[in-house]
């Protein structure tokens, strides 16, 4: 009888010490429950944004190009990574863009040192103090008596000597700079003329007036109209920082455009001004690209004559521009048609005659070096 006691007694206290542990252990989660419901876990989950600090070389980028013209890095060996900060991809596009001021610079390096082309200055009378931008020459583009080639890129963050960053970056110098087509160039006995068609103003960092009181708005806007800009402006805003919980503040900056040049259409026009209609060469030769080829019929436009009058062939690799739009008149329609070539991408073999949109020049697949020179002799156009 004991035993049987002793046995009921110890069950009672397990079963009461298993009913608190029970009740402590739902207390707990309880609590728990309501702690992470005052947590705003979208916040805690934000990630602390690098300050937007890059390098200003590429050895300080730890990258350099090889022997192939291949960006690599110089430990690794590996490729340019995009996604150098996970999750964070405003910071890895502000380290991509400051790798390209850089590349930039040593596209001109090699422009001056490799190719031997000379910078002018422009406006060619500009003051010490305005806003300047610059295109380069061989030594013997304005006096060359036979030809010389003329290079106009298309839009964007590209400068003098690139048709595109990101070929530079991911593929080699040969697929994103223009120093293959300068190079053969000079080979074939032409002078040289780089155009620069996006340098069009100099940037500067805003100062804020404090004693500027901001202006009512004057807009005519409708109310609704301007309602859903604001709203699509402060999504964009919401977007942008939503993953940071101290995101970096950038610089305000201002530009001041450069006279004369403070578009690519305004550019092509005052170099052909200044420089190409000076040269002494009977034969002048344009390779344009994208926004180029658009720049280049908006100059024939403006000096029909003049074109005609010197330039023998036209090679536009994705142009861009619309002979109906800009308001090409017939005669320079005509004239496209046979002094032009555009080659677009397209997945037929090379040289396939494309059928074109509009008719003003031949359309026809891809583009290659090799091709481009023929043309420029005459045996193509």
């Amino acid at each position: 009888m004991p035993v049987r006691a002793s046995i009921f007694l110890f069950c009672l206290v397990w079963i009461t010490m298993a009913q608190l542990l029970a009740q402590e252990e739902k207390e707990k989660t309880t609590a728990l429950k309501d702690l992470l419901s005052r947590i705003d876990l979208d916040e805690l989950m934000k990630k602390d944004e690098p300050p937007l600090n890059f390098p200003e070389t590429l050895d300080e980028f730890e990258y350099a190009f090889n022997e192939h013209g291949q960006l690599r890095h110089i430990h690794t060996g590996e490729p340019f990574v995009f996604n150098y900060k996970e999750d964070l991809h405003r910071w890895n596009q502000k380290r991509y863009e400051a790798l390209g001021e850089i590349i930039t610079k040593y596209v001109y390096e090699r422009l001056e040192n490799d190719c031997n082309l000379k910078k002018e200055i422009l406006p060619v009378d500009a003051t010490e103090d305005e806003p300047k931008s610059f295109i380069y020459m061989s030594e013997d583009a304005l006096t060359n008596p036979e030809k010389i080639m003329v290079l106009i890129q298309g839009s964007g963050v590209v400068r003098a000597g690139q048709w595109a960053r990101r070929l530079i970056i991911n593929e080699d110098l040969n697929s994103g700079t223009q120093i293959p087509f300068i190079n053969r160039a000079k080979e074939e006995g032409y002078g040289v003329i780089v155009l620069n068609p996006n340098e069009n103003s100099l940037e500067v960092e805003k100062v804020p007036d404090p004693a500027k009181k901001p202006s009512p708005d004057a807009s005519d806007e409708p109310a609704e109209k301007r309602e859903r800009k604001e709203e699509r402006e402060n999504k964009k805003k919401k977007d942008f920082y939503e993953k940071y919980r101290n995101p970096q503040k950038e610089r305000e900056m201002e530009h001041i455009p450069i006279r004369e040049n403070s578009s690519p259409e305004e550019h092509t026009l005052y170099v052909w001004d200044h420089f190409i209609s000076k040269s002494l060469a009977k034969n002048v030769f344009i390779v344009a690209h994208s926004y180029g080829g658009l720049s280049f019929v908006n100059l024939m436009i403006q000096r029909e004559a003049e074109v005609k009058n010197h330039v023998r062939a036209v090679a536009m690799t994705d142009s861009v521009h619309n002979v109906w739009h800009q308001e090409a008149n017939k005669s320079i329609r005509d004239w496209l048609r046979e002094h032009c070539c555009n080659w677009v991408s397209s997945p037929e073999p090379l040289d396939t005659l494309v059928d074109p949109m509009l008719n003003d020049c031949p359309r026809v697949s891809a583009v290659c070096l090799e091709n481009f020179f023929p043309i420029c002799e005459g045996r193509k156009v």
